[in-house]
């Protein structure tokens, strides 16, 4: 009756009528099949790699000056903001895996809840060691605009799509940023950090392989919506380069790094067909070096006149 009962509300009235079959089914539901080894393996791995901040040393020094924290505070806004806002969209889309009875994928959600609650705990931390806040809203209002465009995907696939995304992103900060002040406290957090963003990638890419191979003609939307991001991001880098060149990012190797990493994903994915694969081949816009022209600056300029 209970399991009944949330399903009348997550699936809505009129599918639960369509979808309610003999007892079986009912009970199917009540204690569902455990099986995906993938996915479980993903989940176990998050079970495993769970950390607390208890176990950070905060007496780790900072080694940054007055000036470098405070130009990292500014910088770690959009990151920030965004470990918060994707704890909140991972609890929004949970019900819709929970409709489509993916079990193993509700469990490893929950474990991506988990982490990026724990991310954001974290950072809130760091900033009260450094005794500074990140950005008012009003100073940074594509870091909204970005977010608004993740929840705007109600869809579970899209929002996976805009996930991968965003985690190919902060993983590429972090470890800019861990290299540039590799014995800093910054870098004790980050590194942990980067290992739960790895494990969110996996499962975003394996999600979205076995959704993308059922439904394929989701593609170009996908990559509208890269690039309406990274139209996004460019416009949040503008806004904070000096600061974020001050504490060691380069924006230029930055983009560069990220645009190769989309594009593989784009590749292993498949979301262009075999007549665009031939077009970029001939272009010579298939690998890094032109993939920072593709998805880099280029890519804004594409957007905008896409506006």
């Amino acid at each position: 009756m209970a399991t009944a009962l949330i399903e009348d509300v997550v699936m809505g009235v009129d599918d639960v009528k369509d979808a309610r079959q003999p007892a079986v089914t009912t009970w199917r539901r009540a204690f569902p099949r455990v099986e995906d080894t993938k996915l479980m393996a993903l989940y176990r791995k998050g079970v495993e790699g769970q950390w607390s901040s208890a176990q950070i040393d905060w007496e780790c020094p900072l080694l940054l000056t007055r000036q470098e924290q405070q130009a990292l505070a500014h910088v770690l806004t959009p990151v920030y903001f965004g470990e918060h806002t994707a704890m909140v969209g991972a609890s929004a889309v949970m019900p819709q895996f929970f409709a489509a009875h993916h079990t193993e994928a509700q469990l490893y959600l929950a474990t991506f809840v988990l982490d990026e609650a724990r991310h954001f705990e974290t950072l809130t931390r760091f900033y009260q060691k450094m005794d500074l806040r990140p950005l008012e809203g009003r100073d940074l209002k594509a870091m909204f605009r970005y977010q608004a465009r993740l929840f705007k995907s109600r869809d579970k696939v899209e929002w996976l799509w805009g996930i991968l995304l965003s985690d190919i992103l902060a993983q590429h900060f972090y470890g800019t940023l861990v290299k540039a002040h590799p014995h800093s406290l910054f870098a004790c957090i980050a590194r942990r950090i980067v290992r739960d963003e790895a494990r969110h990638l996996a499962f975003a890419e394996w999600y979205l392989k076995e959704a993308l191979a059922r439904q394929p003609e989701r593609a170009p939307t996908f990559l509208k919506m890269r690039d309406e991001l990274l139209f996004l991001v460019h416009t949040i880098y503008t806004a904070l380069k000096d600061k974020a060149t001050f504490v060691g990012i380069d924006g230029p190797l930055f983009f560069a790094a990220i645009s190769h990493d989309i594009e593989k994903k784009v590749r292993r994915l498949r979301m262009r067909d075999q007549e665009q694969e031939e077009m970029d081949r001939a272009h010579g816009t298939t690998d890094v070096d032109t993939g920072a022209a593709r998805l880099g600056l280029g890519a804004v300029g594409a957007y905008r006149k896409g506006e």
